[in-house]
């Protein structure tokens, strides 16, 4: 299960802490939209969960098989296709295997980084419930 995390943002514009445990990291937006560039954007990120999700998963996968998986590398991107009615968002994980393996087992890594958690999260329903404390 994840642990809890708390973000908080002051009166810098868009500069934004997220803490994690031990860790802090730090979001913002590009300059091109007033933010100072310190951080990836809220979308960045969550592409980023996507990506390393994924890749943690491979890694793991191969690794319980005993696979030559040398390197995983995953290249997110976002598109989107717009109708009347709706906006439908595509995130492209173009993913790269390193090592000795063979056209199967590269096939079943593929279908295994489809079964992340991340992925699962955002491809089942998701409610996100808002309340001022």
């Amino acid at each position: 299960m994840a642990r809890d995390i708390i973000v908080r943002i002051g009166t810098e514009r868009f500069k934004t802490e997220i803490e994690v445990a031990q860790h802090t990291l730090l979001a913002d937006e590009p300059t091109d939209v007033g933010g100072t560039d310190l951080g990836p954007s809220p979308t960045e990120l969550l592409m980023s969960s996507v990506g390393t999700c994924k890749a943690m998963t491979v890694r793991m996968y191969a690794d319980r098989k005993e696979w030559d998986l040398t390197a995983v590398e995953i290249s997110m991107s976002l598109s989107e296709q717009r109708t009347d009615l709706q906006k439908t968002t595509f995130m492209h994980c173009h993913i790269r295997l390193s090592g000795n393996l063979d056209d199967t087992q590269k096939q079943r890594l593929l279908t295994i980084a489809e079964r992340c958690p991340v992925h699962k999260i955002l491809t089942s329903p998701i409610v996100i419930e808002s309340n001022l404390v």
